[in-house]
């Protein structure tokens, strides 16, 4: 059975395409009904799967355009059904977890996944991520800059979300031991270097699932720094007093 739900169209709509199709595989019947009527308000048909065998079948037989994931469920677990979609193909997934540790993070969006959402959460941000995942999966074949960034002697994979070091007489590139929010706001500085980007935007962009203030990007870019300094890359990322940051420095 596959649990299939679509929100009621208008006749006018009726040759327009199908709307994105997302794959809710969740063993928590009550928040996987949340979630799809959350998402069929805003469009989307829905699909449920109860553990993690079925996600697979599921996955195979529709299709879907996106995979929600919850991690802990029975028969397959979220890491094994989201290594078998990735040897299939590229659909986008959204891991759902109560696990709040950054290796946790970083092992999934490594792994493959798309996104990652602590519960408990908003129903209406998940909606939001996965519009945000759905988008940026449309221009995935067209990236812009491609998939790694350059920036002096630094290189940042955001596909594996692995950053290094490669300086002059290094014969291999040094490693850089970042948290996701770091590895986040190194990205989107090195996509323009020399603009300055206010601490909002980098709160918003870096850190969309927080609810801290700005200053707290203070805290994470000063870390950050220190690892770039330990790795041999001076005044990066540079501060402008009062405006917000940017990667290249004058110095």
């Amino acid at each position: 059975m596959n649990y299939l739900h679509s929100a009621s169209q208008p006749s006018f709509l009726a040759t327009t395409p199908p709307a994105a199709l997302v794959l809710i595989a969740e063993d928590e019947p009550q928040i996987a009904r949340i979630l799809a009527g959350y998402l069929e308000r805003d469009g989307y048909r829905t699909a449920f799967a109860p553990d993690g065998q079925a996600a697979l079948q599921q996955h195979l037989a529709l299709a879907p355009d996106l995979l929600l994931l919850d991690v802990q469920m029975p028969r397959v677990d979220g890491w094994g059904v989201l290594a078998e979609v990735r040897r299939r193909g590229e659909t986008p997934v959204i891991m759902l977890t109560a696990r709040d540790q950054d290796a946790d993070k970083l092992a999934a969006l490594r792994v493959g996944a798309d996104d990652y959402i602590i519960k408990p959460f908003n129903p209406a941000e998940v909606v939001a991520r996965v519009a945000a995942v759905l988008r940026r999966s449309r221009v995935r074949h067209h990236p812009v800059g491609g998939q790694r960034l350059r920036c002096g002697p630094i290189e940042i994979d955001q596909e594996t979300y692995v950053a290094s070091v490669l300086r002059d007489g290094m014969a291999q590139p040094l490693m850089l031991s970042l948290t996701l929010t770091e590895f986040r706001l190194l990205a989107h500085l090195a996509r323009t270097p020399r603009r300055v980007c206010s601490r909002l935007e980098l709160l918003e962009s870096c850190m969309p699932e927080s609810n801290s203030m700005e200053r707290t990007v203070d805290s994470h870019v000063s870390k950050l720094r220190k690892k770039l300094e330990e790795a041999g890359v001076m005044h990066m990322p540079a501060s402008l007093r009062g405006v917000g940051y940017r990667l290249e420095s004058d110095a």
